[in-house]
């Protein structure tokens, strides 16, 4: 059974830092492009980063270059997504998923339950 599951959200004034966790189970992350979106209240969910399979390859919206780094750990089958100098417009429930390396929301197969991440100006 495919399962992801998001942790380490939570809330942060403007200026700091959060670290997310995207633990998967059922099959391998090594197999598959791993990805994070967010969504705002009243907005759809847009990409934020991508690593490749092989994780060779990164690529990250426009708005979180150079403050968030997505990275893999293969042997804990788990994506992290070190956000730092958060901004309150990067309040949003954050999603993990897995499928192709991409920014499209169709691309992606298997989805997490989201964690909050909520930041105070």
């Amino acid at each position: 059974q495919v399962q992801l599951v998001e942790s380490g959200g939570g809330l942060v004034q403007a200026g700091g830092s959060l670290r997310l966790s995207c633990a998967a189970s059922g099959f391998s992350v090594m197999s598959y492009a791993m990805g994070w979106f967010r969504q705002a209240p009243g907005k759809e969910r847009e990409f934020v980063a991508t690593i490749r399979r092989s994780g060779g390859d990164r690529y990250y919206t426009d708005s979180v270059k150079g403050r968030f780094t997505i990275s893999r750990d293969n042997a804990k089958n788990t994506v992290y997504l070190q956000m730092d100098s958060l901004k309150p417009e990067d309040t949003a429930v954050y999603y993990c998923g897995s499928g192709s390396y991409s920014q499209l929301v169709r691309d992606y197969d298997y989805w997490g339950q989201g964690t909050q991440v909520t930041v105070s100006s």
